[in-house]
């Protein structure tokens, strides 16, 4: 974590709540059954709509100077990737397949933020990495290498490239604008990207849909993204990426008290894991 950045208790509930909300985005991928690019296309005009009226409301102005907006237009565009790969993994194999794929992200910005933000490498996060994936393996019980499977962990490591890549883009931006500004620009380029599908697909089924929508469009991206984005501030990517891997045991306690589904050893297991490397990256950022 760099020297800039402060760390404090509210800080450190926000971005877990951040990702109470975000850890909906699997079960509701789910729930949702419409074309992936249908989800996602009402899934940002919803956001969209809601972003624009908040940051209008509050008199925050949406200006970008010349610098930013080619980062902002390509971490939109990585953003509608992201969300694509993501359920076209969910849609071919289950929630915990497509969040253990989409998870390989921590690692994967390990490795690229020396790259992007020219900060020193540090080996501890690339075993806290590990530490995580093994965390994740364990939510898995019964892992399948059956040809659907195989294909969703495709599109979800896919998905988690396209994620990190997109945190470690925005890292610099989140200093100069807020999270709820750069979160509409995403959205209206995202719907700009996937204009065509309403043309191409059959839309009689989105009224019976509108539940998810609205879940996912509300909780998981206005709420949860705006709130994720705007920790950018108090953390470094890689911190971010290892605290949100808390994800799937936020997910497994939410199933266990909504849909009574008392979660097997394997996975009290994975989720010790997890919130060790958690607990342990929250010292090291705290000092």
């Amino acid at each position: 974590m760099g020297s800039n950045t402060s760390f404090n208790i509210k800080n450190f509930l926000e971005i877990n709540l951040a990702m109470v909300l975000l850890s909906t985005s699997g079960p509701l991928g789910r729930f949702i059954e419409l074309p992936v690019p249908i989800t996602i296309g009402i899934r940002s005009l919803i956001a969209l709509l809601l972003l624009f009226l908040y940051c209008r409301v509050k008199g925050i102005s949406f200006g970008l100077s010349s610098k930013d907006r080619m980062p902002v237009l390509v971490s939109g565009v990585l953003m509608g990737v992201h969300w694509l790969a993501y359920f076209m993994a969910l849609q071919k194999s289950n929630v915990a397949i497509g969040m253990l794929s989409l998870f390989t992200y921590p690692v994967i910005t390990a490795f690229l933020e020396p790259l992007f933000l020219k900060t020193r490498f540090q080996k501890m996060h690339l075993l806290l990495g590990v530490l995580v994936l093994c965390g994740i393996y364990f939510l898995v019980p019964d892992f399948s290498f059956e040809n659907s499977y195989t294909v969703a962990i495709g599109f979800g490591v896919f998905s988690a490239l396209c994620y990190a890549v997109r945190n470690l883009i925005l890292k610099k931006q989140v200093d100069t604008y807020p999270g709820s500004v750069l979160m509409v620009y995403q959205m209206a380029i995202i719907c700009l990207m996937l204009a065509p599908a309403f043309f191409y697909y059959e839309l009689e089924a989105i009224p019976s849909q509108w539940a998810g929508l609205l879940g996912l469009a509300v909780v998981t991206t206005v709420f949860g993204h705006t709130m994720f984005v705007n920790c950018f501030k108090y953390f470094s990517i890689t911190t971010i990426s290892i605290l949100s891997s808390i994800q799937p045991v936020y997910g497994i306690l939410i199933g266990a008290l909504v849909l009574s589904e008392i979660p097997a050893w394997s996975t009290v297991i994975g989720g010790c894991l997890i919130l060790t490397s958690v607990i342990v990256e929250s010292v090291r950022s705290y000092r």
